[in-house]
């Protein structure tokens, strides 16, 4: 009788190979470097849900991008949908909703004690992060929604669109440094944008205020841009930017008293239409010396001013494009301001992306004009 014996290969036992998730062998480091490069706060939200690894990290971020998605006024009726007229600083201030943030960011627990209202006229003026339900909608200001961000060193706020409802295609721009007040601002203003190729694309028109200036450009003013309603057009552009960067100031307070760690505080829009910015230097200056409120509106008193005005009727860029009635205004406080400091003009000349860099340091080289505007 013939005994079989079982082939010991086939009997041997195989543990189970064990299972390594190589991305837990990256360093926190190395994880906060590619935290700070998402930077948005909505991603950085539905990050922190993946892993308790994630939740425990990515407060520790020193760089956050906020994008606002919704402008409401305070006249603004239960409606979400925003009116033209909402959009301008000078008819009501606003709240901010930024929508579909809430639910990632409650996961992430990085705000508690949320307040539920009614949309409506009986809304306070304030910055809100908010979310549709049907139970009205529940606000989280930006102080709420940073809070257990620790680590914040460069923070950008985002807003749908500019605040200036600017009609007919003008170009309109500005740059504002502000400490517990307006250090500078830089204005850049064109009653129509003429962009180059085969059919020239005429962007906005050409101003009845400009109209017929362009053949007598010698440098100077033309008296026509006094007599038929040109610099009083360009005083409104000013008198605008002013209040519209005044009240984005004012909203800042709460963000700058909480996050003692930030350098850079941009607050712009997605039109490019105005960038308020406050280094490390300008943030303490507010901790330390509060702003003074307008009595007027919920914004920043702005304070007595020196301004240079340029103009050129026809100003024709290096790539072709042609601004028409194009205008540069630099402002400082009176208290601060000096001939040497408007000279130097290095802040003037990169206040702005190109091409409108270039047509800064184009339009400095032109005749000056000096104005003063009292504190608002």
């Amino acid at each position: 009788m013939s005994s079989s014996r079982s082939d010991p290969s086939s009997s041997r036992v195989h543990p189970a190979p064990v299972l390594v998730d190589h991305f837990d062998r990256l360093p926190d480091s190395l994880l906060l470097l590619i935290f700070n490069k998402i930077a948005d706060i909505k991603a950085l939200g539905r990050c922190g849900v993946v892993s308790r690894r994630f939740h425990h990290l990515v407060p520790q971020v020193d760089a956050v991008l906020v994008r606002v998605d919704c402008v409401i006024s305070d006249d603004e009726s239960s409606s979400p949908v925003l009116s033209d007229k909402a959009r301008n600083p000078l008819a009501s201030f606003f709240h901010v909703v930024l929508g579909n943030l809430v639910k990632p960011l409650q996961a992430l627990g990085l705000f508690s004690g949320a307040k539920r209202a009614q949309l409506g006229p009986s809304s306070s003026s304030s910055l809100a992060v908010g979310e549709m339900d049907q139970g009205g909608v529940t606000h989280h200001s930006p102080t709420q929604v940073l809070k257990n961000f620790s680590e914040i060193r460069f923070l950008r706020i985002e807003l749908p669109s500019g605040e200036l409802g600017i009609d007919g295609g003008i170009l309109l721009k500005w740059r504002a440094d502000f400490g517990s007040t307006l250090d500078n601002c830089v204005i850049l203003g064109a009653s129509s944008v003429v962009r180059p190729g085969p059919f020239k694309n005429l962007v906005g028109f050409e101003n009845g205020t400009d109209a017929g200036c362009a053949n007598d450009d010698n440098g100077s003013i033309p008296e026509s841009f006094y007599t038929n309603g040109g610099l009083k057009l360009r005083v409104v552009w000013t008198i605008s930017s002013l209040i519209a960067a005044s009240a984005r100031h004012y909203l800042l307070q709460p963000i700058i008293a909480e996050h003692e760690t930030l350098d850079s505080l941009v607050l712009t829009d997605a039109d490019g239409q105005g960038v308020l910015c406050m280094n490390r230097e300008q943030l303490e200056e507010l901790r330390v010396k509060p702003l003074s409120a307008s009595s007027a509106s919920k914004r920043t008193l702005v304070p007595a001013l020196n301004m240079r005005l340029w103009y050129a009727p026809h100003l024709e860029l290096p790539d072709g494009v042609v601004l028409k009635g194009a205008t540069l205004v630099a402002i400082r406080p009176s208290e601060q301001s000096g001939l040497k400091d408007m000279a130097d003009g290095s802040w003037i000349s990169t206040a702005f992306e190109e091409p409108y860099g270039t047509a800064a340091r184009m339009l400095v080289k032109r005749r000056t004009y000096c104005l003063e505007m009292n504190s608002f």
